[in-house]
């Protein structure tokens, strides 16, 4: 797993979990320094399957409409497997537990690292998330339709990135275009895998409705979500806070399924400081 830390290590340590088929990349430079300097240390990474992690390219093609329908004999993993990867990184960091912070796909990684090992996780922020429940946090098919395929050739690739970015971003923050086509290029550049999302995507939809396993959780917890997010309906994010036990719910008005640069110093602000209030409750400190 490839993986890259910012921020002093002797500050609590947290995990940054990227979504579907993204690269830790997708944390943006700016975000993961801005949040180390509110006092934390940070650590993102690739995910299997995307970056420069390991790629199962030996696996099955992975069959969306099949696992939708319910036939996951093309899956080739599970988010359990996911959240052990995660268990994993921080065994090799030599971090006994950590706050977790997913976003999307990622999100219900995190969801899963704390129900399946509650003791790493000091705290969860779940972000533009959802619990797998079918009836929740539903895609707006209609605007990703219009997209269709990603081309496979580089300028191709980097088209349609800011074309989806566009489509499902936060039409209440301002679009960088530049931006969002630097870090597409560099994303196709680093190990661009067309059939990561579907491998993904199928994990989860392998993995099934998370809601009961999350009245369970014993741990603090913020969900975060955007009211204008078209990838994953607000309904996700409010299913989340609902399910675990004290969570804390913020809808961010305007904001869709992306991180635009605007909206940084309000979500690390928020992120930090539900970790400082956790940190400071922690029995000891």
């Amino acid at each position: 797993m490839a993986y890259e830390s910012f921020g002093d290590p002797e500050a609590p340590p947290v995990l940054l979990v990227m979504g579907g088929g993204a690269q830790m990349i997708n944390w943006p430079d700016g975000f993961c320094t801005e949040l180390a300097g509110r006092g934390l240390q940070v650590t993102r990474f690739d995910n299997r399957d995307a970056g420069r992690s390991t790629h199962f390219h030996d696996a099955p093609v992975p069959d969306v409409r099949a696992a939708m329908a319910g036939d996951f004999s093309s899956a080739s993993y599970t988010l359990s497997d996911m959240a052990a990867d995660t268990v994993g990184l921080l065994d090799v960091l030599g971090i006994g537990s950590a706050h977790f912070v997913g976003l999307s796909l990622g999100g219900m990684v995190a969801q899963m690292v704390a129900i399946e090992h509650p003791g790493r996780v000091r705290s969860l922020t779940s972000m533009m998330s959802s619990t797998g429940n079918p009836d929740v946090g539903r895609p707006d098919f209609a605007a990703l339709g219009e997209l269709g395929a990603a081309p496979e050739d580089r300028q191709g690739y980097i088209d349609w990135q800011v074309r989806a970015i566009r489509a499902i971003g936060s039409p209440g923050f301002a679009f960088d275009e530049d931006a969002v086509a630097e870090r597409a290029a560099l994303a196709y550049d680093r190990g661009h895998d067309p059939l990561a999302m579907g491998r993904q995507a199928v994990a989860t939809l392998a993995t099934g409705d998370r809601t009961e396993r999350l009245r369970s959780l014993d741990v603090p917890t913020l969900v975060v979500h955007g009211s204008a997010d078209r990838m994953c309906d607000v309904s996700g994010g409010r299913a989340t806070a609902a399910a675990v036990p004290g969570a804390e719910l913020v809808v961010v008005d305007g904001l869709g399924h992306s991180l635009p640069r605007e909206a940084w110093p309000g979500l690390t602000s928020l992120i930090a400081a539900h970790i400082h209030r956790t940190e400071a409750a922690a029995p000891g400190s």
